[in-house]
């Protein structure tokens, strides 16, 4: 054989053993991308139970949108604050990075420590909800191994309890609790974002596909009909007013009677140690913001704030005249049905003009009974009495009447007088306004703007005409000056008109009324010829050693709400009108 033919046989053999460990080694790659592809796409239960994940998703915060007074000053807001957390299998230690963070911080260690004994396996353990900016500095000059600080949102409401139960709480995923919050909780929330991207074993990202990303959405404002102004006024001022005598709680609205924004709407509670409780909000103990909204939930009885409706009805409807006399009996009074009514004043005679401004019951009781049940039953549902006043505001009482059922005599002269009737504060002011105005209410109205809420329709009611409401007004300016309302009036930079109530306070679940406890009120309106706000203030269980009329105790409190918020709008004072003219 010759020696070239050798060699071709060598060289076919070894290019035939090339290629053999050419294809086994093809095969044995293809082999191994399979098995990562298989491990990557469809992993063993096992495996997956062990190997982490290759992507990761980290979310992008979205604002929640900000609360907002009529003139855009920011009630709530949204701030980013930190959280921190530990991986328990990075740090140095599990079973003491606890103590070591709470001795930086000055935390409690036992606290710390069994939070990350509770989850040893796992990769993610929150410490402490929100950190101080100080305890973010310690945290960050620290740099331990394993710890970390995550951003999130934090509600922040930079007038501090001013108005706290209107604006309301959010609670855990920045989700409205109570108050405008919950209210406009869509509105004001935004739709977060997120980053898909794939990682190392180190948790570094290497990769981000084109539509990897979704954008966070923010928030919408809303921008609610209050004035931080007012609002601080009417707290200042009713708070005042409840702590001079040592009352259990009040409650104040500021209204405009033209456009129906509620431009203040505020209550307090205090605890009185030897007194009975007057009613019992426990959220609000916690958190302010968190208590309910007394001013729409909770009805009152008006007192003789309700004579001013019933008077200005009779007076419409042709039943009696301004200057018809009345025998008023020295104070007190039997109908013919048997019932007593006492006057707090005693008085031989008055007139109808005069029952208003003394506010005589038994000249209130005696015109009643010229009213049918269904003209009275008419006229309290005629001023939105009865029924929620349709602001969009949540549970809103309706307050309470008497079906036509259950009326009777003693209802028809109770009514009158403002009792056997309970309403809201919401409710008064709407109907007051009436008299602010051409004898009709507006709609209540709670938010200026706000995106995606539809608009209310703007629809008045007209419970009388505005020859009645005139007459009512001018009537009540000498509520002012000659009645209840003087000592209101000796404070008045305005020629104020109003009604002034004194009620028993009823006791609970209907157990009748004390003798000696009282819920007193003043509501009033201003300038008297062109009424621009109305102003109603409410002193709930005062100590009566210190006083329990409504004109004496609330009287001046809405005289001083009143003199600030109109002058705070610029609005000039009238009382030179009421001085005789000189030669």
């Amino acid at each position: 054989m010759s020696t070239n033919h050798v060699h071709d046989t060598q060289q076919r053999r070894f290019g035939l053993a090339l290629n053999l460990l050419l294809a086994c080694l093809t095969l044995a790659f293809a082999g191994v991308l399979g098995r990562v592809t298989q491990l990557q796409m469809l992993p063993s239960s096992n495996l997956v139970h062990h190997a982490p994940p290759t992507s990761s998703i980290r979310p992008e915060m979205a604002n929640r949108g900000d609360v907002l007074d009529r003139r855009g000053r920011v009630l709530a807001t949204s701030c980013v604050g930190y959280r921190l957390f530990v991986d328990p299998q990075e740090v140095n230690d599990p079973y003491t990075i606890g103590i070591d963070i709470a001795q930086l911080l000055g935390r409690d260690p036992v606290a710390l420590d069994a939070k990350v004994n509770e989850r040893l396996d796992k990769r993610y353990a929150v410490l402490i909800d929100l950190l101080t900016e100080a305890e973010v500095e310690a945290i960050e000059t620290a740099n331990l191994k394993g710890v970390g600080l995550e951003p999130v949102l934090v509600r922040h409401r930079p007038y501090g309890d001013l108005a706290a139960p209107l604006i309301g709480k959010v609670g855990t995923g920045h989700i409205g609790l109570t108050g405008t919050e919950a209210i406009f909780n869509d509105t004001l929330s935004g739709a977060p974002g997120r980053l898909r991207y794939l990682r190392d074993v180190r948790r570094r990202a290497m990769w981000v596909d084109a539509d990897g990303h979704e954008p966070a959405s923010d928030g919408h404002a809303v921008r609610l009909t209050i004035d931080v102004e007012m609002q601080r006024i009417a707290e200042e001022e009713i708070r005042a007013g409840v702590e001079s005598v040592n009352a259990a709680g009040g409650r104040a609205v500021v209204f405009d009677p033209h456009s129906g924004e509620i431009l203040a709407i505020t209550d307090i509670l205090r605890d009185r140690p030897g007194y009975g409780p007057f009613t019992e909000d426990p959220l609000r103990k916690e958190d302010l913001s968190m208590g309910r909204m007394r001013c729409l939930t909770d009805p009152y009885e008006p007192g003789s704030t309700f004579k001013s409706f019933v008077w200005a009805r009779a007076t419409e409807l042709g039943l009696v005249e301004l200057d018809e006399v009345f025998n008023t009996h020295n104070g007190v009074y039997r109908t013919d049905f048997g019932r007593v009514i006492h006057d707090a004043y005693p008085y031989s005679e008055l007139s109808w003009e005069g029952v208003m401004i003394k506010s005589s019951n038994i000249g209130m009781a005696q015109v009643a009974m010229r009213l049918t049940h269904r003209q009275l039953q008419q006229c309290v549902s005629d001023f939105g009495f009865g029924r929620p006043t349709g602001g969009g505001l949540p549970a809103e009482t309706a307050g309470l009447v008497t079906s036509p059922g259950d009326w009777s005599k003693y209802t028809q002269t109770s009514v009158a007088m403002g009792h056997e009737i309970a309403v809201s504060p919401l409710q008064m002011v709407r109907a007051f306004s009436a008299f602010c105005r051409d004898g009709s209410m507006p709609p209540i109205q709670f938010v200026v703007a706000a995106e995606n809420v539809p608009i209310t329709p703007y629809v008045t009611q007209q419970p009388m005409l505005e020859s009645t409401a005139l007459t009512a007004r001018r009537t009540m300016r000498k509520v002012m000056t000659d009645g209840s309302g003087r000592k209101a009036n000796e404070v008045a930079h305005y020629r104020m008109f109003g009604k002034s109530g004194t009620a028993e306070l009823p006791k609970p679940n209907g157990g009748g009324y004390y003798k000696d406890r009282y819920v007193i009120s003043f509501i009033a309106g201003a300038p008297l010829d062109n009424p621009r706000l109305v102003v109603l203030c409410i002193v709930e269980d005062p100590d009566k050693s210190l006083g329990h009329f409504g004109g004496a105790i609330c009287g001046p409190v809405a005289a001083q709400v009143m003199n600030r918020c109109l002058e705070y709008l610029g609005v000039p004072s009238d009382l030179a009108l009421d001085q005789p003219a000189r030669n």
